[in-house]
């Protein structure tokens, strides 16, 4: 029988493909480098597989480390959930997310699911709103943690970059139209930007036929046949058809996603939530249009609602 691989091998790894040197890693785990070079050595010998390449001082992961750094991350989350799972002490509380409904349905199943098996005694108040308001909401107080795009706000951090897509229904046509409908946001929005000024740099005509901040009414008249919008790419559903350059549609600057955690938020649940939102996005499967639409998985306390003026967590 073969014998299992050491977790903390896998720790160093990890670390050093976050940190992007040896040196980093081994400051991270606290080890010599040389012991790290050592754990890595033999986890190369374990697997019969080269993990890294070095030129000069790059270091960078080979194809066969890429598959590893999958595997390795679930492996070290699993570990820690099961210790979470028995730890008497574990936090507990209430942490209060926010983030666009674009992305919801792809982001909150890969954000609640192993933080609620990890820590059971934490309750989850969701809220889904536009960045505009999320970033309103941080500022205010009202939430702890949102996701937002990074037009709005200045000291967001970036956490996810993925591609902008235009996109259509998989069963009409409606892309085909001399003047091309659109589903898109607000005034406001910068994804609308981004459409508007692609459009315009290829000279097709074009109309706004629907503007909501609603990623599902966007959604909707696209699956409808009646537009054509931009969404990213883990907002893609099933019945919807990517447009490229082949079916005369230009490139979009990538969509990115930063998080913004409230001043006033220093409890380590938030803590916690950050950090599983950090290893979340890192290791999202990128979505494809024919995916089945993800469900959201029973959690103990889930409540989703829109806040209010004057609105706060006790009152949710």
């Amino acid at each position: 029988m073969a014998s299992p691989l050491d977790l903390d091998q896998l720790r160093s790894f990890v670390a050093i493909v976050d940190t992007g040197s040896f040196t980093r890693a081994a400051e991270e785990v606290f080890k010599t480098q040389s012991a790290v070079s050592m754990q890595m050595r033999k986890l190369e010998e374990r697997l019969q597989a080269q993990l890294f390449e070095r030129t000069g001082r790059m270091t960078k992961l080979t194809d066969e480390g890429g598959r590893l750094l999958l595997y390795a991350r679930k492996m070290l989350a699993l570990s820690q959930e099961t210790l979470t799972a028995f730890d008497e002490d574990s936090i507990e509380g209430f942490v209060r997310i926010g983030l666009p409904d674009d992305y919801a349905e792809r982001l909150l199943p890969e954000i609640m699911a192993r933080f609620t098996r990890s820590n059971p005694k934490v309750e989850l108040q969701i809220a889904c709103e536009s960045s505009s308001s999320l970033v309103e909401h941080i500022e205010k107080g009202h939430l702890d943690v949102a996701l937002v795009c990074p037009m709005r706000a200045r000291h967001a951090d970036i956490v996810r970059r993925e591609p902008l897509h235009f996109v259509t229904s998989a069963a009409h046509s409606v892309h085909l139209e001399p003047i091309l409908p659109l589903a898109i946001g607000r005034a406001d929005c910068h994804w609308r930007k981004l459409c508007i000024d692609g459009l315009n740099g290829i000279g097709r005509q074009h109309k706004i036929l629907f503007t909501s901040w609603s990623a599902t009414i966007v959604s909707s008249a696209v699956l409808a046949g009646l537009a054509v919008s931009v969404l990213p790419e883990c907002a893609l559903r099933s019945g919807m058809r990517v447009l490229g350059e082949a079916d005369g549609f230009p490139r979009l600057d990538d969509a990115e996603i930063s998080m913004l955690r409230a001043k006033t938020s220093d409890r380590p649940v938030v803590d916690a939530l950050i950090a599983h939102i950090r290893d979340s996005l890192q290791n999202l499967i990128p979505a494809k249009p024919e995916a089945s639409v993800h469900q959201i998985p029973e959690t103990r306390v889930i409540r989703t609602q829109r806040l209010r003026p004057g609105m706060v967590a006790a009152g949710w």
